[in-house]
């Protein structure tokens, strides 16, 4: 499958339905033990060669950033709150697509020259802002879209410049892509692939998944912002797009076992792999989780370095997409 497709695809926080349909399709070419969770987990379990071998987790997210229409003006606007963490300076004009039919709007808000004085000098809030889909009045957009409908951004996939991508969610389409590339393989250890639900909200689909995995490792494949334009000081640049993909050692939620982490950047010191070290402690992820849940499980973070990250456009570089991969891969082939 390619990126694209699961780039394009509908699948904000607790609506992965379309996206879980598209990853199950293709996990089922590779693995003969493929099942949802109540959560709405995909788990896939691939039995390895040998069982004294340590089984391992992989996991991905497939949820990724959105809208849930709230609300109805008398002139037919949507209000909308946004799911996960989304900046209003992001949204405002985008393109949205309002459920699984993509049903087009655009987020506005009152324009500049009729703001106040003190609106101008602060963040607009989502609750200032509205989403037109050109209804005429309030009963056609409840006709059009009833409350709880669900809204992405609509940002076709595209490929520019030196080896660069753009799309909605990148976040985290390229850890499932490449999550689906390791079930190609076989492998000494089992291999439990988790792609797992509503992340963006509180990594809620991650906790239930980690109690049923019984692994002693999980990797997980996430995309991390890069903070690497403009004017940010070196020192809070936390990681560069085209060096590689990115080794976390902590972050606010998790940090990683030790031995794991050297042997990441060991391996792909001596395999050629391009890699680097997430050098801020920020952002959260779904290591959490496996490594609280249960017993625990010893944890690391392989992340793609990702521009513009929880906006319309990610941003990242094929290399460093192909060097997650390639990393997670060979680090499942050691063992």
């Amino acid at each position: 499958m390619e990126l694209k497709t699961l780039a394009n695809a509908f699948g904000p926080s607790g609506y992965e339905n379309p996206v879980r349909a598209l990853i199950r399709r293709e996990a089922e070419k590779r693995c003969d033990d493929v099942s949802v969770d109540r959560m709405g987990n995909l788990i896939c379990r691939k039995p390895g060669r040998d069982r004294a071998k340590p089984a391992v987790a992989v996991a991905a997210h497939m949820d990724e950033i959105g809208f849930i229409i709230t609300g109805y003006t008398e002139d037919g606007l949507l209000r909308f709150r946004p799911i996960g963490g989304i900046d209003p300076r992001v949204a405002v004009s985008k393109w949205v697509a309002i459920g699984e039919d993509a049903l087009p709007g655009v987020i506005g808000a009152p324009p500049i020259h009729l703001q106040k004085a003190e609106d101008r000098g602060q963040v607009m809030k989502f609750t200032k802002l509205f989403i037109d889909i050109g209804a005429k009045d309030q009963k056609e957009a409840e006709k059009l879209v009833p409350l709880g409908t669900y809204a992405v951004f609509d940002t076709p996939y595209m490929e520019f410049g030196e080896g660069y991508v753009a799309a909605k969610a990148l976040d985290d389409r390229i850890g499932c892509f490449n999550l689906l590339k390791l079930l190609e393989d076989e492998y000494e250890g089992d291999l439990i692939c988790a792609f797992v639900t509503q992340e963006e909200v509180g990594l809620r689909g991650s906790q239930t998944a980690a109690f049923a995995l019984e692994a002693e490792i999980a990797v997980v494949l996430e995309a991390t912002a890069a903070n690497d334009l403009g004017d940010v000081e070196e020192r809070f640049r936390v990681c560069t797009p085209g060096e590689g993909v990115c080794v976390s050692f902590m972050d606010r939620a998790s940090i990683a076992d030790k031995a794991l982490f050297s042997a990441m950047l060991k391996l792909a010191g001596e395999q050629g792999i391009p890699a680097q070290v997430k050098r801020g402690v920020t952002g959260g992820n779904d290591a959490a989780s496996f490594q609280r849940t249960g017993r625990g499980m010893r944890t690391v973070v392989l992340s793609v370095p990702c521009r513009y990250i929880h906006s319309a456009n990610n941003v990242a570089k094929w290399t460093d997409i192909r060097a997650q991969a390639d990393l997670a891969r060979a680090f499942l082939k050691s063992l």
